[in-house]
């Protein structure tokens, strides 16, 4: 379950990245899955307290998410001007 789990969110983050660099706008995929991936290995380490694997991917995805949505308000920071 885990590997297949593993495989189907790696293609999403495949895709998502694929997306925004063809088109700074396509954000959805890549926000939706590393929004994911957030919830779902923030959850782990909660319940486990440990760094590897469940700490180091909760973080990593939370970094990506914050950085989607930083890009996103400079974006729309730039369209007002």
């Amino acid at each position: 379950m885990s590997l297949v789990t593993g495989l189907m969110l790696g293609i999403a983050a495949f895709l998502g990245a694929y997306q925004m660099s063809k088109n700074d706008k396509d954000i959805w995929v890549s926000m939706g899955t590393s929004g994911l991936m957030t919830a779902l290995m923030g959850v782990r380490f909660l319940s486990s307290w440990k760094i590897m694997p469940a700490g180091l991917m909760a973080g990593a995805s939370l970094l990506m998410f914050l950085r989607i949505g930083v890009k996103v308000l400079q974006n729309s920071q730039k369209k007002k001007r």
